[in-house]
């Protein structure tokens, strides 16, 4: 709850950034002096130890005066000096007079105590961060020294460096206040965004803020073509990465290929032009898997600009061909070995993960493949059962853009439910499954996938998880999914359903894990006995230079020797004098 206790004067109201204010801020948030109730999700608190005690805590556990009176004695133990000490007198209304639960803006000038009611309001209502009034009531008391009558006055830079490096909270809370100002006065859609040479992608709905900076890309009329086409691809529902991040990231290089040779306009870029640049990528990048994706993203880009007829003056022959693709690197399995999967599973080893949202996580990582940016953001409600009642963990698919289904067993089904309940121990309904510890006060903000990342690397330096050199493994998250996929390949799992559990698109991505069937099948030949010509036994190195020809002769053998119940087992370099003699002595 917020109170807004009536200032003596309002300011007038101006065309601009203070009419937007003015039509913006609401009038629980207009006034000199806003109100707070302890309760307050992102302006109340903890409250002081001090039994009876109504203020926030601020310290050591104490409110602002306790802290002074336990400072002042001495520091004692915290919890006896709370349990000694008495609450401070409330005012003639039996209303305690608390100075960090009371914001007072009646020291700022009219347009600046705006600007912070707007920013106080903005953060109240994302509810994804907690502004105690005292760190609130620092940055006030900066502002009103400042002489500054907008905060848009300095640069965020600036702010920062007028601050100092100490009240780091208060300092990020300036700079997020300016922030929010600048995008009320800056406007927000494409209408607004488009035009500019830096698009601030959180105005256009995506999360994060991230910036798409077309000004190094020198050319005018390849930046305004540039930014078309990422527009559009955006629109047609690609993801931010995908669809803006890497191509501007490639065809900013272009640009500045083309600036080097003295090319100001489409008009320049001759297939001459680009065999050129194919040679400058390939001197830079030859053997990186980013090298096709250059290659591939100036091929799109032509090909749209051509297509969607943006610029009529592209030559003709502007253009890349399938053969200007570098072959394309086949990357080896990133499976984890049985011992190194042994040593994290172990239950006294999980048992030491300290956070049971995280070892939680990590089980479901392991168990059922997902990608660590989709298990983290699992919904509060992430368990369906079918007509037999066996349960599933429901979840989106941020890389297909898609919802899907994986089983679990009930073990982990039982694991949900404990976490479910933790999470209704301390939020409101509309938390996620794994909330933000910090900065949090709905739950509704996922665990970042870094802060999980550094809880598992110290989990593993804690139970000493090694290689089979005994050096300290670094896994990491996504090598559970190819881990996953391997093992079920070599339970013989058909592939579709591998492909079903780990929900890819292509039969391409999950042969890249069948391909270890192979070499199961293989391991078990190698223990088999083998003849050579003269049919004496012969062993061969499945490391050595005819471990792989070796294996396909045998494959061959098989598939052109078959037999009804089995396979001729006769290399294929020898005759056999009885044509049939298979039928009655058959090897299964």
């Amino acid at each position: 709850m917020v109170t807004a206790v009536p200032a003596p004067g309002r300011p007038s109201s101006l065309p601009g950034l203070l009419e937007k204010l003015a039509a913006a801020v609401r009038p629980e948030f207009r006034g000199d002096e806003l109100v707070f109730d302890l309760r307050d999700p992102v302006f109340g608190g903890k409250p002081c130890l001090v039994p009876a005690c109504e203020r926030t805590a601020v310290g050591h556990g104490l409110c602002q005066g306790h802290r002074q009176r336990w400072a002042a004695a001495g520091r004692p133990g915290v919890r006896e000096f709370a349990e000694s000490t008495a609450p401070f007198a409330a005012d003639g209304a039996g209303t305690p007079v608390l100075r960090c639960e009371r914001i007072r803006l009646d020291a700022l000038p009219a347009r600046l105590k705006l600007e912070v009611q707007y920013a106080l309001q903005r953060r109240h209502d994302e509810r994804e961060g907690k502004a105690p009034p005292f760190i609130v009531m620092i940055m006030v008391r900066f502002l009103a020294a400042s002489g500054a009558s907008s905060l848009l006055d300095r640069t965020e830079q600036e702010w920062r460096e007028a601050f100092g490096r100490k009240r780091s909270n208060a300092v990020a809370l300036l700079a997020w206040s300016r922030r929010q100002v600048t995008d009320l006065a800056e406007g927000g859609g494409w209408d607004a965004e488009y035009p500019r040479d830096a698009w601030q992608m959180h105005r256009l709905g995506f999360a994060g803020r991230n910036v798409l900076d077309f000004s190094r890309i020198p050319q005018r009329q390849l930046r305004d073509l540039v930014k078309r086409w990422i527009r559009w691809r955006l629109s047609t529902g690609l993801g931010l990465e995908a669809g803006g991040v890497r191509p501007l990231r490639v065809l900013t290089r272009f640009a500045v290929f083309l600036r080097d040779r003295d090319i100001d306009g489409v008009g320049g870029i001759s297939r001459a032009v680009l065999e050129g640049y194919l040679a400058d990528l390939h001197a830079a990048m030859a053997g990186r898997p980013e090298h096709g994706a250059h290659v591939s993203v100036i091929g799109l880009f032509l090909t749209a600009v051509r297509q969607h007829g943006w610029a009529p003056g592209l030559p003709p022959d502007a253009m890349v061909f399938r053969g200007d693709q570098p072959p394309r690197t086949e990357l080896l399995p990133r499976a984890l070995a049985g011992h190194v999967m042994a040593q994290v599973e172990q239950p006294g080893n999980l048992a030491r993960q300290g956070n049971p949202a995280y070892r939680l996580a990590t089980l479901i990582l392991i168990r059922c493949g997902l990608r660590v940016s989709d298990a983290l953001k699992l919904p509060f409600d992430c368990t369906v059962t079918d007509d037999a009642g066996a349960p599933y963990l429901r979840y989106r698919n941020n890389k297909m853009k898609r919802e899907a289904l994986v089983p679990v067993d009930d073990e982990l089904l039982e694991l949900i439910r404990g976490q479910q309940q933790r999470v209704l121990d301390r939020y409101a309904p509309g938390a996620v499954l794994f909330p933000r510890p910090e900065k949090n006060p709905d739950g509704k903000t996922p665990v970042s996938s870094s802060t999980y990342r550094l809880a598992l690397y110290r989990w593993l330096e804690l139970c000493d998880v090694c290689d089979e050199r005994g050096r300290p493994v670094r896994l990491t998250p996504h090598q559970w999914r190819h881990t996953l996929g391997t093992v079920l390949i070599n339970r013989d799992v058909p592939q579709h359903v591998v492909q079903k559990i780990l929900d890819q698109d292509s039969p391409r991505m999950t042969a890249h894990y069948a391909r270890l069937s192979d070499k199961t099948v293989r391991e078990h030949w190698e223990k088999a006995r083998k003849v050579g010509a003269q049919g004496q036994p012969v062993q061969i190195s499945p490391d050595g230079p005819l471990g792989d020809a070796a294996w396909s002769k045998q494959r061959l053998s098989r598939a052109t020797q078959a037999l009804p119940n089995g396979y001729c087992e006769l290399p294929m370099v020898r005759t056999c004098p009885h044509a049939n003699s298979c039928f009655s002595e058959l090897t299964v």
